[in-house]
């Protein structure tokens, strides 16, 4: 009954919500909407173009803290390194609101075959990689531009004070460093304006564009980072009884790692992920190392399933090392963000608004996402609404979607408008209310 419960909550708030109907918020503004929509559309491409990875996004904040200042804003840059903040005062009174988005790219090589497609590579981890807006942050940075410029120029007519905020390193600072939304909290972000509300939305492939997807409560799951070095002893590959074997004793733990969620822990109640993203061992055909070093993700949605995964990976990877004779150690790295929680009742405040905008059948329920957000930060100190926006062409199966994070990741340029409505209906929403 309980996980009858936690599934139907999310839809039964959905249909209620439907049931108040409401004007549009963005009545009267269709036609500045449909004006900055191919601005919008041409900053994307260009930061497309241009990527930048977190806590380098030079030319992206540039961009961006230019245009807000064209606008007339209030801009504060430099904020976790490269952040950039705009103050948007209505000249009526009314509450204070977040309106943010994520500017950084992944060190990813593209291989779509769109005009504006990214060439750059650079440094990353001692190697040249490709750089990509693989999880469209291009598309949210744009969106948000357009956002501050259709707001500010109904700033008479405008309740309240919004707060854009174009946040860097959401993908992770680089090693050794601080960023994101933790060290923008720690620079003061909110002794700058204390927000209300926050508003934020993510562009994925798991829906189709013209569709948002909503779910009150969890939506974005725990994630934390992990590190496991194996140690073994080298010898020559011709001669491996006279080593260990750091190798094979790591391929071991891999496939070992597969039943923490797959036998060990109860995904009928609740979905858990663990995932190694990179082995790292060796340098020729006929040595065996000494070493190999793994690098993982963990995603989660509850603390006590959060603490009982990290318990049964640091127990997998010290027994299976030890019955190869080999040593192994689990190390969860700082930099772990928490659930990505949205306000239940600013999401069924805010849903009336969002049909109103975007109408009904493009709003929709969804499901809880294994995708992990630094935003979560934000959500723990101001009521937030976080929303999915589709962004794989209709016509194509989503299940052979090129992924976010994918190399092949491709957003529908459809996508950008509904984002841009979707930001303006929250916002003027809760404004206006």
């Amino acid at each position: 009954m309980r996980l009858l419960i936690q599934r139907l909550f999310p839809f039964a708030c959905l249909l209620l919500a439907a049931s108040a109907r409401a004007a549009s918020p963005l009545a009267g503004i269709e036609p500045a909407i449909a004006a900055v929509e191919p601005k919008v559309i041409e900053w994307r491409r260009d930061f497309h173009r241009h990527p930048e990875l977190g806590n380098r996004e030079f030319r992206t904040s540039a961009k961006v803290a230019e245009h807000l200042r064209a606008l007339g804003l209030e801009v504060k840059t430099g904020i976790a390194h490269t952040g950039v903040v705009g103050i948007l005062r209505g000249a009526r009174p009314g509450p204070v609101i977040m309106l943010r988005a994520d500017m950084d790219a992944l060190p990813v090589t593209e291989k779509t075959d769109v005009p504006f497609r990214s060439t750059v590579t650079t440094e990353y981890r001692g190697q040249t990689v490709g750089v990509m807006h693989a999880c469209a942050h291009d598309a949210h940075t744009a969106i948000l531009m357009g956002a501050a410029e259709v707001l500010a120029g109904m700033r008479e007519q405008l309740r309240g004070t919004v707060m854009f905020v174009f946040q860097p390193a959401e993908e992770g600072a680089p090693e050794g460093e601080e960023g994101g939304a933790p060290l923008m909290l720690k620079e003061g972000l909110f002794d700058i304006a204390k927000p209300e509300a926050g508003f934020a939305l993510h562009v994925m492939s798991v829906m189709h564009a013209g569709t948002v997807g909503v779910r009150p409560g969890a939506l974005l799951a725990a994630s934390d980072f992990f590190r496991i070095r194996v140690q073994g002893r080298q010898a020559h590959g011709s001669s491996p009884w006279v080593g260990v074997d750091p190798i094979v004793t790591a391929a071991q733990i891999v496939n070992s790692l597969q039943t923490v969620v797959s036998r060990q822990t109860d995904i009928t109640e609740i979905p858990a992920v663990v995932t190694v993203g990179a082995i790292n061992g060796g340098v020729r055909h006929n040595i065996i190392p000494d070493e190999v070093e793994m690098l993982g993700t963990i995603r989660t949605f509850n603390p006590e399933v959060r603490q009982q995964v990290h318990e049964r990976i640091r127990r997998i990877v010290e027994n299976v090392a030890e019955a190869n004779g080999a040593t192994a150690n689990f190390v969860v790295e700082p930099g772990s963000n928490p659930v990505t929680e949205n306000d239940p009742r600013l999401t069924q405040r805010m849903l009336p608004k969002l049909q109103a905008a975007l109408g009904d059948a493009a709003v929709r329920p969804t499901g809880l996402r294994t995708g992990a957000e630094d935003y979560a930060f934000f959500a723990l100190r101001v009521p937030s609404l976080y929303v999915i926006v589709g962004g794989t062409p209709p016509d194509q199966d989503l299940m052979n979607a090129p992924s976010n994070h994918s190399d092949y990741f491709y957003v529908d340029e459809r996508s950008l408008g509904v984002g841009l409505r979707a930001m303006l209906a929250m916002a003027l929403g809760f404004l206006d209310d």
